[in-house]
């Protein structure tokens, strides 16, 4: 049985004995901060890893402790000199003191740390970044992309609660010309570790509507100096250099440019300068527009001035040409009078030549012509003669027969009318009122009237009465 037995306690305070006797004094070690935690009193409780660079994996592990009193100073030296956050995978060197405690095991108790050793580091590796970049064929892309001549419709990705995100819209939506500008927040983290996954992710939704935006703008305004670190990330640029929208940064800071700014179409310092940008195009592209209408115009008075130029020597050319035309037709015109006077005496003794002849043969056919027609005429005569007293006899006939029938018919009649004229005689003669008288009859008057009713007369009234052989006065002496 072996008799050299220790126990647990034995064997840590051996390992502690001889950690103290090996490293006596403080040491300077190079680790990547794994987790981080700072509990009420204000201990920082580090874990440290040592992990290959090729394959990634941990090599060794330590736990290590940085008491307040020395947290307190050492936090803002190291971010103050780093412009970094100093918290999980980061690279640091220490000054640690080597502590083995029997129940806890070994630690390493922070004094101190040298920020140089992190800035070398994140150089380091914002340079691997940005070969890897160019490596892959993806680090111009973006910049290659063509901006649109006026970007209105802008997607926006930043931290709702950003003062320069209130600064951006203000600016779009103030600007002096009152141009529009439509925009959409895509809302992401823009400080500490979630923030190249929350851009990332807010890429991925402003590339669903890719065909509507014409610009994304990263932006972010204000905030530390320690927060640009989490935009070097591969990620992160990898995703904004392929984005097939050009990308415009404006991440609030006017010293260092982050890998995304390098990538994106175009970096600008601040979220407010990133919306005069846009404004600025718009401006420019307005003034464009104006110059190209007074160039327009100055194009159309120079060619109506060319054209009114042209119109007036047309002009001049053309009463040139009439002149000569009416020269020339003038010339022909007594050419043509002289030709004419040589030529109407001949032409009229032509046509008085045969104005006779014409009439010598027509007095020739006339004469016939009149004899022909004498004949035919006495012929008609003759013919009419004929008809006229055939047609008189027969008329003659006529009146004849009417003459007899016309005597009978006034014979009877005047016999019908004597007849009548004797009946009314004696019908006249029945009715005379002489007659009427002779017979015994009378007849009484009143004023001139004859009297029909008694009713018509009165006591004292005198009345005349008409008899056959003449007339009486009488008076009613009673009624």
């Amino acid at each position: 049985m072996n008799t050299n037995q220790l126990s647990l306690l034995e064997l840590n305070q051996l390992v502690k004995d001889t950690l103290d006797d090996a490293f006596p004094s403080l040491i300077w070690v190079k680790a990547e901060i794994s987790e981080i935690t700072i509990n009420r009193t204000g201990h920082c409780y580090l874990e440290l890893v040592d992990i290959d660079p090729q394959s990634k994996e941990v090599l060794a592990r330590a736990r290590a402790t940085i008491w307040s009193y020395s947290f307190r100073m050492l936090k803002p030296y190291f971010e103050t000199t780093t412009g970094q956050a100093f918290t999980q995978g980061i690279k640091i060197l220490v000054s640690a003191k080597i502590e083995f405690h029997p129940v806890y095991g070994m630690s390493l108790n922070i004094r101190d740390i040298d920020p140089s050793y992190t800035m070398g580091d994140m150089a380091r590796k914002r340079r691997e970044i940005i070969l890897q970049l160019k490596e892959d064929g993806v680090f111009d892309m973006n910049r290659e992309l063509e901006l649109p001549i006026v970007p209105q419709r802008v997607a926006v990705i930043s931290s709702p609660t950003a003062a320069g995100l209130q600064d951006f819209m203000d600016q779009l939506a103030n600007n002096p010309r009152g141009i529009r500008f439509y925009t959409k927040l895509f809302p992401a983290v823009m400080q500490g570790t979630e923030t190249g996954d929350s851009v990332i992710n807010a890429l991925e939704q402003v590339f669903q509507y890719e065909d509507f935006f014409d610009v994304v703008c990263i932006i972010r305004g204000g905030g530390a100096q320690l927060d640009l670190a989490s935009f070097d990330n591969y990620e992160l640029a990898y995703h904004v250099s392929q984005f097939p929208i050009p990308v415009i940064t404006g991440i609030g800071h006017d010293k260092d440019e982050t890998v995304i700014d390098l990538v994106a179409h175009t970096k600008m310092k601040t979220p407010t300068a990133v919306a005069e940008f846009l404004i600025n195009g718009a401006e420019n592209f307005e003034q464009l527009l104006l110059d190209l209408e007074s160039r327009f115009l100055d194009l159309v008075q120079e060619r109506l001035t060319e054209e009114q130029n042209f119109l007036e020597q047309a002009v001049l050319q053309l009463k040139q040409g009439v002149r000569q035309l009416v020269t020339e037709e003038h010339h022909r015109f007594k050419i043509s009078t002289l030709k004419l006077q040589n030529s109407v005496p001949q032409f009229l003794r032509k046509q008085k030549d045969q104005f006779r002849q014409y009439s010598q043969q027509l007095a020739v056919d006339g004469r016939a012509l009149l004899k022909d027609e004498l004949n035919g005429l006495k012929h008609k005569i003759g013919s009419m003669e004929y008809l006229s007293q055939r047609m008189m006899r027969a008329e003659q006939n006529k009146l004849a027969e009417t003459k007899h029938v016309l005597k009978i018919r006034m014979t009877d009649g005047f016999r019908l009318q004597r007849s009548k004229l004797e009946a009314f005689e004696v019908k006249k003669r029945l009715v005379d009122p002489v007659r009427v008288l002779q017979r015994g009859y009378s007849l009484a008057y009143k004023d001139g009237k004859i009297i029909k009713s008694v009713a018509d007369l009165k006591d004292g009234d005198e009345l005349q009465t008409r008899l056959a052989d003449g007339t009486v006065t009488s008076k009613i002496i009673k009624k």
